[in-house]
């Protein structure tokens, strides 16, 4: 969307989308003037992720978001990896294993997991999907009730707090005003199946959205079969006109997700769809049950002030046989609470939104392991039981404001406090109870200069700190042994980001997004030691991240779309250390993240892109997509690496109305040329079963029908 002029000062020439910003687009918005319809094909929906709801084009960071519509024609809506790959910045692989989850890193924070989500933060409605030490499941998204996704970059994420690499926020649809069924069909290649079934509408005040669906896979590679049953529910209402409150409920329940493992070198070139070392024969999966529910508050004081509170409390349990003939698992409660003001004021004359809040997280889990034989726990087997507890209680605050008609002065500030416990119930091999408190304060400072209507360059500096996760702590490297002693020595990362941007509207038709970072860390967490499916971890000197990014998107015809997304990192260890593994030189590169990722998307429609559609218009749709990765390292000493690799994908879509019902059926075939490489890596895998390959050429078919009550 192209800001428009604000009438006191077009003599100047002045662009008000600094003022936009300062003062909230919701209420700037109501007051401007329609702009041209082929803009607004352009500009992205309000975004909240910053904490104060504005157009992407205002914000002053390294923001994006996709919508409901792409979400949809990304794929059966089963994984993140389907949609947000036009993220820049963002890379996301597709493990092809559900009982570890997709691997998903922000300017390199995260890659290092081997399972889950670490180093970014995961909300969900507004409310937490990341515990309060950095651990978070991408599973927990429900994709076919979500109506966007926003992924917020850079310094400004820092005022999320621990392990805030970059923010992932993902927002239920709202209830529509007339009601309707809603029900997905898919099957494909490797025995998909995915089904969904969905209510929405309104009755007076209150707003209704249940959806259920169910996932079944046999998968590409032997033993990694997956079964998930998923439910997401939101109501919202308004008791008063200054009130509104959501109540969301979510439940994912995996009864069954098998664990193909990595593959060595010689086993990737021999068979890609075996499964690794053990994996089989031990019966190597996970399970997993997990129930949340949370609300949020809005309530208006006046035009200018508000509050915004939130709670939430939920279980989770999980668990795992591995192919080492153990078994680990996990019983975890956890609930939460939050409190935010803004407010929209004038100082020495100048409009200034201001917030600041607090968030207190507590999660307290039973961690128990034992011996199994046949994938199953064998009797009298424990060898591992303690209680462990991660809380954070943070306090923010942050102002925007107009310093000039061309500057935006954003500034932040973050106090975060993140305390660890262990209480060892099991000691038959010694007490490894232990206790750690982490603290920081995470200032961010932004300046944003409008140059004219048409382009915004933004200026940002943040420091963020990054605890290890529960998992991290949990075992002790003695050298020629790793113990199952808690590691109060391992200490949080600390981080310095840098980043200068650009956003530019070259014509209606078309916007460019460019990013330049920086991010300078010590105290990396690395690994130190694994054997036996134990890993232990220790600090590294230092690492530096440099790189660029850049998202485009143009209107080449009325019926044509363009898009693009690219981000080149150059990630580092900045001084050398050593491990288990051997000496790690300084100049490596950090293992698990490609070099260069790059999305280009063209789409073709019946309609035109220009037109502001209800979604009920049906319509005929193509598109190809260029998926594009570079080299990736498996470990820290460089010496195991996946080669880059470039895929093709095809997609169809065709909509017919029947009345008030809408029918759409989708077709895509994904690795056109039936390409074979390695989707993802297991950073520093012990026995080497680094490698996880990506399938083959597949196929998907889908149908959604849309039916008004």
């Amino acid at each position: 969307m192209i800001p428009k002029k604000n009438p006191a000062r077009a003599a100047s020439g002045r662009t008000p989308s600094a003022l936009s910003w300062a003062l909230g687009a919701m209420a700037t918005m109501s007051t401007m003037t329609a702009v041209p319809v082929r803009a607004q094909s352009l500009d992205t929906v309000v975004i909240s992720a910053s904490r104060a709801e504005q157009r992407s084009f205002d914000a002053p960071a390294a923001i994006q978001s996709v919508d409901r519509d792409t979400i949809e024609g990304a794929g059966p809506q089963v994984n993140l990896s389907e949609s947000l790959n036009r993220i820049p910045g963002l890379t996301i692989l597709n493990r092809q294993n559900y009982a570890q989850d997709l691997q998903i890193s922000i300017r390199g924070f995260g890659s290092r997991s081997s399972f889950g989500i670490r180093g970014i933060r995961l909300l969900i409605d507004g409310i937490p999907a990341t515990t309060p030490d950095g651990q978070g499941q991408g599973s927990s998204i429900s994709l076919t009730s979500t109506d966007r996704i926003e992924v917020l970059r850079g310094p400004l994420a820092q005022l999320y707090g621990n392990s805030a690499g970059g923010v992932i926020q993902a927002f239920t649809r709202d209830a529509p005003e007339t009601p309707e069924f809603l029900s997905q069909l898919y099957t494909g290649s490797y025995g998909l199946r995915r089904t969904d079934w969905q209510y929405a509408g309104r009755v007076g005040r209150y707003g209704l959205v249940a959806d259920y669906s169910t996932f079944n896979i046999d998968g590409y590679r032997s033993n990694s079969n997956a079964q998930r049953q998923q439910f997401n529910g939101k109501l919202s209402f308004e008791p008063n006109d200054q009130t509104r409150v959501n109540v969301v409920f979510n439940r994912f329940d995996m009864p069954l997700a098998q664990d193909p493992l990595g593959l060595t070198a010689a086993q990737l070139a021999a068979n890609p769809q075996q499964a690794g070392t053990g994996a089989s024969a031990t019966r190597a999966r996970k399970i997993t049950l997990q129930n949340q529910l949370g609300t949020s508050v809005k309530y208006t004081l006046d035009t200018n002030r508000s509050f915004t509170a939130r709670a939430y409390y939920g279980t989770r349990e999980n668990l795992q046989y591995q192919a080492s003939n153990a078994w680990v698992g996990l019983n975890r409660d956890y609930y939460g609470a939050g409190l935010q003001y803004n407010q929209q004021t004038r100082i020495g004359g100048r409009p200034v939104a201001l917030l600041a809040g607090y968030e207190f997280d507590y999660s307290k889990e039973r961690r128990q392991g034992g011996n199994a034989t046949g994938g199953e726990k064998t009797p009298a087997s424990l060898t591992r039981n303690e209680d462990n507890i991660a809380q954070n209680s943070d306090f923010f605050a942050q102002a925007t404001t107009l310093a000039s008609d061309d500057i935006t002065v954003t500034t932040g500030l973050r106090s975060s406090t993140v305390r660890f416990a262990s209480e060892d119930l099991y000691l038959s091999d010694g007490n490894g109870s232990g206790s750690v408190r982490y603290s920081a304060i995470s200032p961010v400072l932004g300046l944003t200069y409008h140059a004219t209507e048409r382009l915004n360059l933004y200026l940002n500096y943040g420091k963020g700190f990054e605890t290890p996760t529960l998992a991290e702590v949990a075992y002790t490297d003695r050298g020629a042994t790793t113990t199952a002693l808690f590691n109060p020595g391992l200490r949080a990362s600390r981080s310095q980001h840098y980043e200068l941007g650009a956003k530019w509207l070259p014509t209606p038709r078309s916007r460019l997004d460019v990013n330049l970072f920086q991010v300078r860390s010590s105290d990396e967490i690395v690994v130190a030691s694994s054997s036996s499916g134990r890993t232990a971890f220790k600090n590294a000197p230092g690492t530096t991240r440099t790189g660029l990014e850049v998202s485009g998107k143009a209107l080449l015809h009325p019926q044509l779309q363009a898009s693009l997304a690219a981000s080149w990192i150059d990630a580092r260890f900045s001084k050398a250390y050593s491990n288990s593994s051997g000496s790690v030189a300084s100049g490596n590169r950090l293992p698990g993240i490609p070099a260069s990722f790059v999305f280009s998307e063209l789409l073709w429609s019946s309609q035109s892109f220009e037109e502001i559609k209800p979604r009920a218009n049906p319509d005929t749709r193509a598109g190809l997509e260029l998926t594009s990765a570079g080299r990736v390292f498996a470990n820290d000493t460089n010496t195991a690496s996946a080669d880059g690799y470039t895929t093709l994908n095809a997609k169809v879509s065709q909509g017919w109305a029947f009345g008030p019902a809408l029918l759409t059926a989708y077709g895509r075939i994904d690795n056109l040329t039936d390409k074979r490489y390695v989707g993802s890596v297991i950073v520093n895998q012990a026995a080497r079963q680094y490698y996880e390959p990506a399938p083959g050429r597949a196929w998907s078919l889908g149908l959604r029908l849309v039916l008004p009550l």
